[in-house]
């Protein structure tokens, strides 16, 4: 009989792949409701993201994963509440800060954009090494609340999700794992970006841990499989495994870059201006004219021209 010819497709090979899954937030319980996973697949938000701040493939990666990660913690919690990840190590990359609301929007920025040490010795960015040591601090606020909620860790790899999985174990008493990856290509582009929360609630059986931990230890990495055109709901039900999904109780959102707000930042300007003195704005309107603030979270410049800086003069 003829020998079927088989060829296999190496990396970089244009293979019949499916189309690039569009940036999705899906969360659903597995069929016993014992378990509650969160996908999100966030390739064309971390590109955003590098486009607003110029960021070296290392703090691209380190953005971007803190970005995912706040979308995994924040999405879905109750209407106004926002919560901020902060990674303040002692690394080239300096801060790390981002801030997700509950509907799927973050934003974010690094102190560095240009950190980037040499590649780990298995040939993988070195988040670690651009973070440091130092504090992983969680904080999740509402406009209601008189004060915000904060959890703080001891940064443990500088890797991102493994910090994260410390800081929900030790603060917030979580039994859950997380993962978050950035793919960049030959380009340095995005290649994909994403991940997933899995969190087992307190009256979970030992079965169904025992069949996380057959289903999750299994799985290629979140970037290959959205590579590979696995969108957000389909890798939740893979992350779930053999216990299956209840997709009638499923919530799904978009997560998008922002939300940054002009007018909030005409107002911190203003404040701004009001604390420099009259002296002071008149001989900026001598010498430039105009003022141009730039938003350190969107990267968007708003110009304050000389009629603006007379108002301000006058409410000083």
């Amino acid at each position: 009989g003829a020998v079927p010819s088989v060829r296999v497709a190496r990396r970089g090979d244009s293979v019949a792949a499916r189309a690039t899954p569009e940036d999705a937030i899906y969360r659903v319980m597995s069929a016993n409701q014992e378990v509650s996973v969160i996908t999100v697949v966030g390739t064309s938000l971390v590109s955003d993201a590098v486009s607003r701040h110029k960021t070296a493939p290392t703090a691209t990666a380190a953005l971007g994963r803190t970005m995912l990660a706040a979308t995994l913690l924040g999405t879905f919690k109750g209407d106004d509440e926002t919560t901020q990840i902060t990674f303040k190590g002692d690394g080239p990359i300096g801060q790390i800060i981002a801030i997700s609301d509950n509907t799927g929007q973050v934003k974010g920025l690094v102190s560095n954009p240009n950190a980037d040490p040499p590649l780990r010795p298995d040939g993988k960015l070195n988040v670690g090494g651009a973070v440091g040591r130092g504090l992983l601090t969680v904080s999740r606020a509402h406009p209601e609340w008189k004060a915000p909620f904060n959890g703080m860790v001891n940064i443990t790899t500088g890797e991102i999700a493994e910090d994260i999985a410390v800081y929900l174990q030790e603060s917030e008493q979580v039994n859950s794992a997380i993962a978050v990856g950035v793919s960049l290509d030959r380009d340095l582009n995005v290649r994909s970006a994403g991940g997933y929360m899995v969190q087992v609630l307190p009256f979970a059986s030992d079965e169904t841990i025992a069949a996380l931990e057959q289903s999750i230890p299994s799985l290629p990495s979140t970037t290959d499989m959205i590579a590979d055109g696995v969108g957000a709901k389909e890798m939740a039900e893979r992350v779930l495994g053999s216990l299956g999904s209840l997709p009638e109780v499923a919530t799904e959102s978009v997560p998008r870059y922002g939300p940054c707000d002009a007018g909030e930042l005409r107002v911190r300007m203003m404040r701004a201006l009001a604390s420099m003195g009259k002296d002071e704005i008149q001989s900026i309107i001598e010498e430039q004219g105009k003022v141009e603030v730039t938003c350190e979270f969107c990267k968007d410049a708003v110009t304050f021209t000389e009629a603006d800086l007379l108002g301000a003069k006058d409410e000083v």
